[in-house]
């Protein structure tokens, strides 16, 4: 085939075999690959009310069309399932290596069901794959597990989980090249549950494409029209840290605890100070950015600490020394914990003590206890340990402190304060996976308080980074089109691909996540933000006082329905499934669960 392998990779850990299954390429012209046909692959496999940790409860991972060719930013690979998390169905995506190394080992993707008597990692080679023992690695953080696999398979690329994973902990990790995640809703306890240490995966194939001539020469144009251009090159230059500075200017910087919009001690973790304390950057496969910047700091290096993480492990702990945000940055990566969510949580224990409800030992700025807790919450050592790794929602509701946790649907909220932009809290509150601020992004909207504008906004660019993670593509190349897209497959795959029919297919995929959440029990009132966004005001800053209250949430949300062809209940009405060809799969039944 064209662009892909025609080849998954069916992996039953119970039965302990490995079996190449054709590609369901019926399903490619309406999902296409990665977010997309992981979505599909997914609501095959699954049944309702599956608990996440269950053996039944599937793994989907999916590459896109055009991973492993040259084009730039296409190297990324989606990982589809349940969260033990949030009860949603989730997806998370990382780049590196590993996306084109399944590919040319000859497939476009893998089904993981089951679960495993004893410890085992999964190697996958040039079309075959087996099951090894993995009890010597049970134990191991995510560096020293890929040091091993990589003189176990003569250098690998792998997918591995940590302490956390292994103990469950809801929001743990998998890592892939040491500092890249596949980070929220707890991809590290979906391994962990299977007895699934890692998955170690080498290839000598290749990609074939239908024209090369034209496929390379719209490739080489967009790279130099679309891509390396005044909007995108931040990435290059700067990395994430360049949004210490936006994200304070425009006040919607959370700190301490979601409390403040601005930090007034932002300077020592700004972009100027991680370009001090860079040491080196890293590209992905295929990849011009190199928007990996290694920082060295008081003996610790670390690819990053991202934006996120320096917001949320940082200004919302209260924490403005980079050394030490660096060393929670690397405990985190090694024992596999998500650092949104151990940055989000540890702020509320902080907050939590400030307001007198629960003394964890934890303060606002104090650094020896901010990194001691990472490791009691990864490896469940210690009491303070166990509540941490609960998540705030678990947390604060185990503590009744459900007015200081800032959540939606039990995810975490990123690192964008949305009582100073409307749309990122309607961005969260209809995210799939739960709060999440890669589905829509309106920070630079003109008014970010123009309800009826932001609604339409988020429902196009929902569409827009479906498909766009339906082909892997990374979200720093930000100008990215359909259009592009189509005109690129078409190159590849020798059929002619239209701007329209993946514009339709990022609104099917949508809608199909949306009707995966109803099975579940998830309705408009899931649809929902915390009451600490609702009524308390923000302070300091240019939103000083600001509040997002809950007749401005509903207002964007009957929009949001309505532009979206849903009910008041946030279901899809049967005109809109059916103008999506969605309408056979409200009442299919799952055939291989």
């Amino acid at each position: 085939m064209n662009l892909y392998t025609g080849s998954v990779l069916h992996v039953d850990l119970t039965a302990g075999t490995a079996l190449a299954m054709p590609l369901r390429q019926d399903w490619l012209r309406e999902y296409w690959g990665g977010w997309g046909l992981a979505a599909r692959y997914f609501q095959e496999y699954s049944a309702p009310g599956t608990d996440a940790l269950s053996p039944d409860n599937p793994v989907i991972i999916m590459t896109g069309p055009l991973c492993g060719t040259l084009v730039p930013l296409s190297a990324r690979f989606c990982f589809m399932s349940k969260s033990p998390h949030t009860g949603t169905v989730f997806e998370s995506n990382a780049g590196g290596a590993f996306g084109p190394e399944l590919k040319f080992a000859g497939f476009d993707g893998m089904v993981i069901t089951g679960r495993s008597e004893k410890p085992v990692y999964l190697f996958i080679r040039n079309g075959r794959a087996e099951l090894r023992d993995a009890s010597k690695l049970w134990g191991l953080g995510i560096f020293e597990t890929e040091e091993k696999l990589q003189q176990l398979t003569g250098g690998a690329k792998t997918l591995s989980i940590g302490p956390a994973g292994e103990n469950l902990v809801s929001f743990s990790c998998i890592g892939t090249e040491a500092y890249r995640q596949l980070g929220r809703g707890g991809t590290g306890a979906l391994f962990g549950s299977k007895n699934l240490k890692a998955v170690a995966c080498k290839g000598t194939g290749a990609v074939r494409v239908a024209d090369m001539k034209g496929f390379l020469s719209i490739m080489t144009q967009a790279k130099t029209e679309s891509l390396l251009t005044g909007d995108n090159l931040w990435a290059k230059t700067d990395g994430t840290p360049v949004l210490v500075d936006l994200t304070n200017e425009m006040g919607i910087h959370p700190t301490r605890n979601f409390s403040l919009g601005v930090n007034a001690e932002k300077s020592g973790l700004d972009s100027d100070a991680m370009k001090a304390a860079r040491a080196g950057e890293r590209a992905c496969w295929s990849c011009p950015m190199a928007c990996g910047k290694f920082t060295r700091i008081d003996g610790v290096e670390i690819e990053g600490p991202e934006y996120e993480t320096l917001c949320l492990g940082g200004s919302n702990c209260g924490v403005n020394d980079l050394a030490s945000i660096a060393r929670f940055n690397r405990l985190c990566d090694d024992l596999g914990l998500d650092t949104i969510s151990s940055g989000a949580t540890i702020g509320l224990a902080m907050d939590m003590a400030e307001q007198g409800l629960r003394d964890f030992g934890l303060r606002f700025g104090g650094v020896p206890e901010y990194l001691a807790v990472v490791e009691e919450m990864a490896r469940l050592s210690t009491d303070r340990g166990r509540d941490l790794a609960l998540g705030v929602k678990r947390l604060a509701a185990k503590y009744a402190a459900e007015d200081l946790a800032v959540e939606s649907k039990g995810m975490e909220f990123p690192a964008y304060e949305p009582r100073g932009n409307h749309g990122m809290g309607l961005a969260y509150a209809t995210s799939e996976r739960g709060a999440c601020h890669l589905r829509a992004f309106t920070i630079f909207a003109e008014n970010p308080f123009d309800g009826a504008q932001l609604a339409k906004d988020v429902v196009a660019a929902q569409n827009l980074n479906a498909i766009k993670w339906a082909m892997c593509i990374c979200d720093f190349w930000g100008t990215i089109t359909t259009e592009y897209l189509a005109r690129q497959l078409t190159a590849g795959l020798g059929e002619t691909v239209t701007a329209g029919e993946l514009d339709r297919a990022g609104e099917r995929i949508w809608n199909l996540l949306r009707l995966l959440n109803n099975r579940e029990g998830f309705t408009a009132a899931d649809d929902s933000l915390p009451k600490k966004i609702l009524t308390q005001a923000l302070r300091g800053g240019p939103h000083e006082g600001r509040t997002l209250d809950m007749d401005e949430l509903e207002a964007m949300k009957s929009l949001y329905y309505a532009a979206r062809g849903w009910n008041a209940d946030a279901v899809p009405r049967p005109a809109t499934l059916a103008a999506l060809g969605l309408e056979p799969l409200t009442n299919a039944e799952v055939r291989h669960a």
